[in-house]
């Protein structure tokens, strides 16, 4: 695999900030790329991914610039870069579409000095480990607390409210309107959330940061709780009171406040040294008149780059030495990949966020608890792309919606297969239903977990015996066997 072979399959999870830091390195470093501006029209002598299309005369006469731009065509390019085009952009068929309203394509390259000779630009930061953030601290628990797709949905969209101190910000009645769900069930969510670690986080002040904390050290007493709802007395050193407030002598009062000092006022601290990043839509989604909804690309997240044609002209034909033609013929085989792959790029994440909505048409009309189960390989299949394309595509990208910003990746829940080929069910669903199997049996009845698989074909859902046994264990479910026994105890 060839390295713009790897850039153009990287370049795809890139976010658009990554995006845009390497553009003005590419600008820096490829002198036949020139960024276009929006306000002015384009200079006569700069046109967009012109080395892909039939090139012109420049007016001078001169033959070598055709024979120059041959150089660049397609074979040439294939045959220069090891692979065909077909293998990065199979939709696309290799042919370059020039619909004026198609915005104008970024070109990017993750790779530094990949495609123009940088060896000694390799870019080493990139394999510096990431520090974790309190999101991706608190999102990693999230998974593993919240299997409930809507549930994931909200304490997604809670955990992004969280400051870099560990405190909840914004109002949840808000939240409840935003996402279509019912406050209770918000109210559940963050329950979870706030036993998460580091103890006190997701609280919604200081007093119940420290009652978390407390009640996590099996503390918060009726005298502590007294304590931690008047901390304003404290702070006045208001001792006399707080011990008629509290019901304890001088003694245990100066205990309890020792106690409150060991607690972490500010929980998120900890994973506070990572400068957070504003997040920027990539995708914009609003209602149509009709009903339907509007799928649009932010062009802002998009960097313009156009190719300057004439510059790789006049430097065709003054190069005299062997070095010189490889190295302009290099930049302008470089240019030409980067912008047409970041051309498909975009089409690819327009394609995949408007297969997503029509997907999740529910979620954005009526709310979170409409839901539907959706994979990668629904989506795959519905657009005609490779689920690892798909997967690509969704990571740190984001989509701005009535209901607020979301990762792409935040629509895909797990799923079941439905045994007659019908509509899949949901995961928690097919928990659920276990669970209410398992609680109806009977001591003389125990049900296995083949028993189980199929009494679940029989309601119509096709499930394997060992996801019976992983969503049983999940649940803290005891084997049959071990049921079987309790059952008999507990008759005896």
């Amino acid at each position: 695999m060839t390295p713009q072979l790897m850039q153009a399959i990287k370049l795809l999870q890139l976010s658009s900030l990554d995006l845009a830091a390497y553009v003005d390195g590419e600008l820096e470093r490829n002198p036949l790329l020139e960024r276009a501006s929006d306000d002015d029209p384009p200079a006569p002598n700069a046109e967009p991914d012109g080395a892909a299309a039939e090139a012109s005369e420049d007016g001078s006469g001169n033959s070598d610039w055709m024979g120059a731009a041959l150089e660049t065509s397609r074979s040439s390019m294939e045959q220069g870069l090891g692979t065909e085009l077909e293998n990065v952009f199979p939709d696309d068929g290799g042919e370059k579409t020039s619909n004026p309203g198609q915005m104008t394509a970024p070109a990017y390259s993750e790779w530094s000095g990949a495609g123009s000779g940088g060896g000694e630009d390799y870019n080493l930061e990139a394999f510096v480990s990431v520090e974790t953030t309190l999101a991706d601290h608190l999102a990693e628990q999230m998974a593993l607390a919240i299997s409930n797709p809507a549930g994931r949905m909200i304490g997604q969209y809670l955990i992004d409210m969280v400051d870099e101190a560990g405190y909840l910000t914004g109002d949840l009645d808000t939240v409840s309107d935003k996402l279509g769900a019912r406050r209770s069930d918000v109210e559940l969510v963050l329950a979870v959330l706030q036993t998460f670690d580091p103890p006190g986080v997701c609280a919604c002040n200081l007093t119940e940061c420290l009652a978390i904390q407390l009640k996590e050290r099996d503390r918060y007493d009726p005298a502590m709780k007294a304590l931690v709802e008047r901390l304003d007395l404290l702070a006045k050193r208001d001792l006399s009171g707080l011990r008629r407030l509290c019901g304890v002598n001088e003694e245990d009062l100066v205990d309890m406040i020792a106690e409150i000092r060991t607690l972490n006022p500010k929980p998120g601290l900890a994973f506070g040294s990572t400068m957070v990043q504003p997040i920027v839509p990539d995708v914009f989604v609003r209602a149509a008149p009709d009903g339907t909804w509007q799928v649009e690309l932010n062009s802002d997240t998009l960097p313009k780059v156009l190719i300057n044609q004439r510059y790789y002209a006049q430097v065709s034909q003054s190069s005299r030495s062997d070095k010189e033609k490889s190295y302009i013929a290099d930049c302008m085989q470089t240019a030409t990949w980067l912008v047409r792959a970041l051309d498909q790029r975009a089409k690819t994440i327009l394609k995949v966020s408007s297969e997503i909505v029509r997907q999740q048409d529910g979620f954005f009309a009526k709310g979170v608890q409409h839901l539907r189960p959706l994979n990668l390989k629904t989506v795959a299949d519905a657009i005609g792309m490779h689920e690892s394309t798909v997967s690509r595509v969704t990571a740190n990208k984001y989509m701005a919606t009535s209901r607020g910003i979301f990762e792409l990746k935040y629509f895909f829940t797990s799923a079941i297969a439905a045994a007659d080929g019908g509509e899949a069910h949901s995961a928690e669903a097919v928990r659920d239903r276990i669970r209410q199997l398992i609680d109806g049996e009977s001591a003389e009845h125990v049900l296995s977990d083949d028993t189980i698989v199929e009494k679940l074909r029989q309601a119509g859902i096709d499930i394997a015996r060992r996801t019976v046994a992983k969503y049983r264990e999940a649940m803290r479910i005891p084997s049959s066997v071990q049921r079987r026994r309790e059952k008999v105890a507990a008759g005896a």
